[in-house]
């Protein structure tokens, strides 16, 4: 097991979209308020939900595969939704 000192610290962007084959309801009411506002030049706007977590590990591979199951176990739904996620490592302090 390694010690506290041995994990990196890194910060995951998680962005959750519904499948392009799943209808967005939310997605078309706003685009239709965007279109009432004059904004006629939008399309296929999708509703979607943005996490941001911070999470400490051995090195990049571990926290990746940490990430990607939390996804697949709790924040996304992947009957109806897919997930991608940016990671990156968080500077120790001076």
């Amino acid at each position: 097991m390694s010690s506290p000192s041995d994990r990196i610290s890194y910060r995951a962007r998680i962005y959750v979209t519904l499948r392009p084959s799943v209808l967005d309801p939310a997605g078309t009411a706003v685009q239709a308020g965007l279109a009432h506002l004059g904004y006629t030049n939008v399309e296929g706007l999708r509703i979607g939900k943005y996490m941001e977590l911070s999470l400490t590990a051995t090195d990049e591979a571990a926290a990746r595969q940490q990430v990607d199951r939390m996804c697949d176990q709790l924040l996304a739904n992947l009957v109806i939704e897919t997930y991608r996620f940016d990671l990156e490592p968080i500077a120790p302090p001076p």
